[in-house]
């Protein structure tokens, strides 16, 4: 199984990040972790988390 994240703007349209996958949900959310910032400036105002095609859950980068 793969966990990625889909980011997304503030109308929840999809934005480029990076595509990185990772092997459990623990390490997907260490990596957000570190990188919300950068993602925020970037464009990105909320993230999706996905274990393969299942959404996991969706979370907003707005401080």
């Amino acid at each position: 199984m793969a966990w990625i994240w889909r980011y997304e703007d503030a109308d929840g349209q999809p934005v480029d990040g990076p595509s990185e996958t990772f092997p459990n949900q623990g390490d997907a959310e260490s990596w957000l972790g570190q990188q919300w910032r950068d993602l925020a400036a970037t464009g990105a105002t909320s993230v999706v988390l996905f274990e393969d095609d299942r959404e996991e859950y969706r979370m907003s980068l707005l401080s």
